[in-house]
């Protein structure tokens, strides 16, 4: 399972072997993640996570380990009644446009983070349809390679999807209605039972016709680690669920390589994963670069069906038309019921062409991508696209500048990540 930390710093996958390439969104996200979140909620009672610091320096871990290993004690946290998101529509509300990179001159490898209002834990816009198309579709032609619950997840995963079918409805009453035995989704005639026994297909499949979000599920075993067990990864680019299954949370990290994981950020993730509590959700974004327009797989690494994958395959210095900005907004949480921890992975993917008309955006991008030192560059793929994609970036900021653009009032018009 993947996550990414400051970004999915993920271009040491030149010539990885496809077990080793780690996953632009959830892996080495998770270990940052951990180390900023528990300085942050236990090191300090009154400190707060920040939406403007997603690459500052992570802090240290303290505090003890109160509950027994791969113990969990159900709990009767229940998540508050979503608000209804009030003149939303499927097909005019448009992507809430996160740009999560800052200037230079340094690139720091770690994750900020903040906390999640419970209104805000899906977000759903008008490339929902475009979305939900292309997973069915991935559904039907890979199967279990994209969407897998092991059977000592599948409580965890239908919870996951009940919680699901009663979010739904309370924030996007518009577009689904909560039914006696699950749910339906009146833009596609949708409707799904939840309540049968057996259920008609995989509780992750199904739940991932639900949102925009790639889904995963890490469960807690007797030994304490963190497995990850259950996923519906169909959207991810880069990463394939069959690689990662059953793998624990540090060998996820270790088989891809990840800098630094064992000698700085290990102990930190596993005490955060064992503090982490339901009432307590967080969210956090990254970004990078791809060179091909495919959402659902990025084929410039190579083929999905592979044995192994790289950067090495990618053509170098393509046009600019074939950059695109990848985006994603993570959020994880604890299910009160299972302990397991859920993570949703909710992709933005554009071109870049079309971001750098915005304000600010190509002078803070520019200057965000030459800040990466030589291990997140090559962890990145940054080598088969900076010449073309900073001459652009520059030739943008330069125009905007010239047009009035006044750099030192960014934070008065746009603050930062957004």
């Amino acid at each position: 399972m993947a996550m990414s930390v400051p970004e999915s710093l993920w271009g040491t996958i030149l010539s990885i072997p496809t077990k080793k390439v780690v996953d632009a969104s959830l892996i080495f996200s998770v270990c940052v993640w951990l180390v900023i979140l528990v300085s942050r909620k236990w090191a300090s009672s009154t400190a707060k996570a920040s939406s403007s610091d997603l690459e500052k320096p992570a802090a240290g871990v303290r505090g003890k380990v109160t509950r027994p290993l791969g113990e969990w004690t159900p709990s009767d946290f229940k998540r508050p009644t979503a608000a209804p998101y009030l003149g939303w529509d499927v097909h005019s509300t448009k992507p809430i446009p996160y740009r999560p990179f800052r200037y230079g001159p340094k690139y720091y490898i770690t994750l900020g983070l903040r906390s999640m209002k419970w209104d805000e834990w899906i977000e759903l816009d008008n490339h929902y349809l475009k979305y939900h198309a292309d997973k069915a579709r991935r559904i039907e032609e890979r199967g279990s390679k994209c969407c897998h619950t092991a059977p000592e997840a599948m409580d965890a995963a239908i919870e996951l999807l009940e919680e699901l079918c009663a979010y739904l409805p309370e924030r996007y009453p518009g577009m689904f209605t909560k039914t006696t035995t699950g749910i339906t989704n009146k833009v596609t005639n949708e409707t799904f039972n939840i309540t049968q026994r057996p259920l008609p297909e995989d509780p992750m499949a199904t739940a991932a016709r639900l949102v925009q979000d790639d889904l995963a599920l890490m469960i807690e075993r007797p030994d304490g680690e963190y497995y990850l067990l259950a996923g519906a990864i169909l959207l991810a680019g880069f990463w394939r669920l069959s690689d990662k299954f059953g793998m624990r949370l540090s060998e996820i990290h270790t088989s891809g390589d990840v800098p630094q994981f064992k000698s700085k950020l290990e102990k930190g993730m596993m005490n955060f994963f064992r503090r982490l509590r339901p009432e307590e959700p967080v969210l956090r974004n990254n970004y990078f670069i791809q060179v091909d327009d495919n959402l659902a797989w990025s084929e410039s690494i190579g083929s999905e069906d592979a044995e192994t994958v790289s950067w090495n395959t990618a053509e170098k210095n393509r046009a600019i038309e074939n950059h695109f900005f990848r985006s994603e907004r993570q959020s994880l949480r604890r299910l009160p019921r299972s302990g397991a921890v859920a993570f949703t992975i909710r992709t933005y993917f554009e071109p870049v062409t079309a971001i750098v008309e915005e304000p600010y955006v190509p002078g803070r991008l520019a200057d965000a991508v030459r800040s990466w030192g030589d291990d997140v560059s090559r962890y990145k793929g940054k080598e088969k696209y900076q010449d073309v994609l900073l001459e652009f970036l520059d030739e943008k900021h330069r125009v905007q500048v010239e047009g009035g653009l006044e750099v030192e009032k960014e934070d008065e018009v746009r603050r930062y990540p957004l």
